[in-house]
């Protein structure tokens, strides 16, 4: 384990959990990568951005609230006026001197606040000017939503902060743009700002809702009683506020002859990362993980080493943490290049291979391992289950859901397992049988779907 233990910089740490012994022949080598974020104050000589401090109270920021402001939003009236009241919410959350800027959402995206392709600044006069916009939002017209995040993405990008994010809230089907249009907007934005995206009641399209966060490095939940908006609203902005670093990749290294599997992130959520890999110099490549602030999250990293002889080790692995950098920036003074255009913020782990004709150190699964790969098959059989009970297969439903089940309760996720029983009769959790529900609530369905990648971490 290495810290970047700089004074008044976030101290980046990297632990790695493996079980690095190989059978003779073996090639597959897995490791569970634990990264904590821990403190930090001024950081700008971390990352080399500018200005990440404003007022001293925090790292630069610029956040776009995206309100759906279709007609469906009328539908009951009190989801709009809920609507209103959690933007001002998370309005109230702002500290002094974020950039902020609030639009509506519709077939086309609206600037509500402050307007004139501008970023307000946060103080007691601007909050309340956007709340006073607020009251004039009324629901009316289609849903476009890659309209909303490519005007978020003007916006944010006028500032010059540290951190950029989106809040984004619908409650309906993206029906007024294709597909492919959406996928683009998206692709345009990703690594430009970070998004957080809340389905509210139940009309809405679990999986373009969590698609967008998915994209955008953000979370995705639902809300299906409108009231419940504020609270929520108010502690996405209280995390988005907590933020310090921006655009934080998980740098891989390998050696030659070694091919990278997948990397994914495992704790809190699953998200695949293998496919938005970009090449950071030789035998190198970078994969995003977004902003942090005080945390920690785990990683999977599965790679295919050349087979060695009985005795043999290699480094199979070294992961490192990088802010990347724009063309042309300049390195601050005691920062290192990590390969590639990029600020290496000090922490690393290695992943090794031994080769050993100890079967039952070569046959041993590491418990980290072994639980997040219980993990990602558990969101894997959940969201399949829940395809096939939609498609009118109900015997692969059940058998999904039953095994859905089964890797809840090995695992301790008693948060799923719960979901789970609103879609399932549980008859043995152990075995993994169960019979689906005749009836089952279309928010109950949903939230099970939206939030069955969140995984719990495993016991130490």
């Amino acid at each position: 384990m290495a810290n970047f233990s700089k004074s008044n910089v976030p101290q980046f740490s990297v632990d790695v959990y493996q079980n690095e012994y190989l059978p003779e022949g073996g090639r597959e080598v897995n490791a569970i990568v634990t990264v904590t974020a821990t403190g930090g104050g001024t950081i700008g000589s971390a990352v080399g951005a500018p200005q990440l401090y404003s007022s001293g109270q925090g790292p630069s920021a610029a956040v776009a609230i995206m309100v759906d402001c279709s007609g469906s939003m009328d539908y009951p009236p009190t989801k709009m006026r809920n609507a209103r009241d959690a933007t001002a919410a998370a309005i109230d959350t702002l500290r002094d001197g974020v950039h902020f800027a609030v639009i509506g959402g519709t077939h086309v995206a609206k600037e509500v606040y402050p307007g004139n392709g501008r970023l307000a600044v946060a103080d007691a006069t601007t909050r309340d000017q956007a709340k006073q916009a607020l009251r004039k939002l009324s629901a009316g017209g289609g849903t476009a939503i890659g309209t909303w995040v490519r005007l978020a993405d003007r916006l944010l990008s006028s500032a010059d902060v540290a951190i950029r994010h989106g809040i984004l809230l619908t409650d309906g089907r993206n029906e007024h743009e294709s597909p492919e249009d959406l996928r683009a907007a998206l692709d345009s934005c990703a690594g430009r700002f970070t998004c957080d995206a809340r389905g509210v009641g139940t009309d809405w399209e679990v999986k373009e809702v969590t698609g967008i966060a998915s994209a955008l490095l953000g979370t995705a939940d639902i809300v299906a009683d409108p009231t419940g908006l504020a609270a929520d609203f108010t502690r996405m902005m209280e995390t988005a506020m907590g933020k310090e670093v921006a655009d934080v990749a998980l740098r891989v290294w390998t050696p030659v002859g070694t091919t990278i599997k997948f990397v994914k992130q495992v704790a809190p959520t699953v998200v695949e990362l293998t496919d938005r890999r970009t090449e950071a110099g030789p035998r190198a490549g970078d994969y995003p993980t977004g902003s942090w602030g005080d945390e920690s999250r785990d990683y999977h990293v599965c790679v295919e080493v050349p087979s060695a002889g009985l005795g043999r080790e290699m480094l199979a692995a070294r992961v490192s943490l990088v802010v990347p950098q724009p063309e042309g920036a300049s390195r601050p003074s005691g920062t290192e290049s990590g390969g590639g255009t990029a600020q290496n913020l000090g922490a690393q782990g290695l992943v090794r291979a031994v080769w050993t004709d100890d079967m039952a150190a070569s046959t041993s699964i590491n418990p980290q391992v072994a639980h997040y790969t219980g993990q990602a098959e558990l969101a894997q059989a959940i969201q399949q289950g829940l395809d096939l009970r939609k498609a009118g297969d109900m015997d692969g439903a059940t058998a999904k859901l039953g095994r859905a089940v089964q890797l809840a309760s090995a695992s301790g996720n008693a948060d799923t397992a719960k979901l789970l029983a609103k879609v399932v009769d549980v008859v043995d959790a152990a075995t993994g049988t169960v019979r689906l529900k005749a009836k089952v609530t279309e928010a109950d369905e949903m939230t099970l779907e939206t939030r069955s990648t969140k995984t719990v971490r495993v016991k130490k």
